[in-house]
C-alpha cells in the first residue's frame, strides 16, 4: 500500500508544480500585459516539470520507483520489470493523484477555467492536427520511458537516475509543449482535462492512448533489441 501511496503523492505533485507554474505563467502575463518571450515562457514551465520529477524520483523512489507516470508504468509492465497486479494499483494511484492535484490547482487559482490541459488543432499552441499530436506524443513517450528503462536497468545508476530522468523530462517538454502542451502521461493529462471539461475532456483520449503507446513500443525495444542479458 506504501508504493501505491507514494505514486498517488508524487503524482499529485507532478500536476501542482508542472500544470500549475504553466497556468501561473500564463495567468501573469495575461493580467498585467507582460510580454514574455515564448522560449522563456516554455524553458520555465519544462523546467517545472522536469524538477518535479527530480524532488520526487528522491523523496519517493525508494518506496515505488517513481513512476508517477502510467506510461512508464505500462513500459515496466511489458518489459517485464511489473506485475499485473502492481501496474492496476499503480495506474489507479498515479490517475487519482493527477485528479487531486488539479484539484488542489482549482483551489489555489480559484477557477477551473485553465489547469495546464493538454490539447491539439485549436487547443493547441501551434494548431496542430490530430495525427500529428499523436505522432509527437508517441515519439516523445518513446524516448523518455526508453531512457527510464536504460538508466534503472543498472545499480551503480541509482545516484544519478532521477537527474537524468527529470532532465530528460525538461528536454521533452522544450520540444513539445508548443505542440501539445506536452503529455507523455496520461495521469498529468487526465486529472486537469476532467476538472476543465469541455474541449480538454474531450481530447484527452489522445493523450492517453499516445504516451501508452509511446511506452509499450519503448519497452519492446528495450526488452528485445537493447538488453545486454543473455
Amino acid at each position: 500500500m506504501k508504493k501505491y501511496i507514494a505514486e498517488f503523492i508524487g503524482t499529485a505533485v507532478l500536476v501542482v508544480f508542472g500544470c500549475g507554474s504553466a497556468v501561473a505563467a500564463n495567468t501573469l502575463v495575461a493580467n498585467n500585459g507582460a510580454e514574455i518571450p515564448l522560449a522563456l515562457s516554455t524553458l520555465l514551465i519544462a523546467f517545472a516539470f522536469g524538477l518535479s520529477i527530480v524532488a520526487m524520483a528522491y523523496s519517493i523512489g525508494n518506496v515505488s520507483g517513481c513512476h508517477i507516470n502510467p506510461a512508464v508504468s505500462f513500459g515496466m509492465l511489458v518489459a517485464g520489470k511489473m506485475t499485473v497486479k502492481d501496474f492496476a494499483g499503480y495506474v489507479a494511484a498515479q490517475f487519482l493523484g493527477g485528479i487531486a492535484g488539479a484539484g488542489l490547482l482549482v483551489a489555489f487559482f480559484g477557477s477551473n477555467e485553465s489547469l495546464g490541459q493538454n490539447g491539439y488543432a485549436e487547443a493547441s499552441a501551434l494548431g496542430t492536427s490530430m495525427p500529428v499530436a499523436f505522432l509527437i506524443e508517441v515519439v516523445l513517450t518513446f524516448v523518455f520511458v526508453l531512457l527510464i528503462l536504460g538508466v534503472t536497468s543498472k545499480t551503480e545508476n541509482a545516484s544519478v537516475a532521477g537527474l537524468v530522468i527529470g532532465l530528460t523530462l525538461t528536454l521533452i517538454h522544450i520540444l513539445g509543449i508548443p505542440f501539445t502542451g506536452t503529455s507523455v502521461n496520461p495521469a498529468r493529462s487526465f486529472g486537469p482535462a476532467l476538472l476543465v471539461g469541455g474541449t480538454a475532456l474531450a481530447q484527452v483520449w489522445l493523450f492517453i492512448v499516445a504516451p501508452l503507446v509511446g511506452g509499450g513500443i519503448a519497452a519492446l525495444v528495450h526488452r528485445y533489441v537493447l538488453t545486454t542479458e543473455e
